[in-house]
């Protein structure tokens, strides 16, 4: 009788499972005064987070309000920090100083995607990442709001008088 050689058994090596690939999904960045917040800014915010799973806000300072339409917001940029930071759609909230650094905020916050009013359209098509600008909810904005409130304040003097 032959007998057969025995050929070493090979261990195996446990195999390690694979982990999916998680696509890189954007940080989203928008600017604004938020002033007087209302529903107008929650709206865009929320759509804006739906983006990506990051949401990055630049709150312009109180100088840069009066550099852009002369005149101080009605609530201190401290404040309106504190607002947006709250927002469970907000993940991260900065001081802007300079319009002109727009592009340097995009980089040192590492956001892929921009995202506007569309009153802005256009304004901001050469910044170094996308940019969507979103329609704005309709008869609300913080002029209309500060308009409404001081003719109420109007009307409510004429009668007192």
């Amino acid at each position: 009788m032959t007998t057969v050689p025995t050929v070493p058994t090979v261990p195996t090596v446990p195999t390690v499972p694979t982990v999916p690939t998680v696509p890189t999904v954007p940080t989203v960045i928008t600017f604004g005064t938020f002033d007087l917040f209302h529903i107008g800014h929650l709206n865009i915010l929320e759509r804006a987070k739906q983006l990506g799973t990051r949401l990055v806000v630049g709150v312009s300072s109180d100088a840069l309000n009066f550099q852009k339409k002369n005149r101080y917001p009605h609530t201190n940029q401290t404040n309106r920090m504190r607002i947006l930071s709250a927002l469970s759609c907000v993940d991260d909230v900065f001081l802007e100083k300079s319009l002109e650094l727009k592009a340097h905020y995009i980089r040192e916050h590492g956001a892929t995607l921009l995202v506007m009013g569309d009153d802005w359209e256009g304004k901001f098509d050469g910044m170094p990442c996308r940019v969507v600008y979103l329609p704005r909810t309709p008869s609300i904005s913080t002029t209309e709001l500060i308009e409404r409130i001081v003719c109420s304040n109007q009307n409510v003097q004429s009668v007192l008088l």
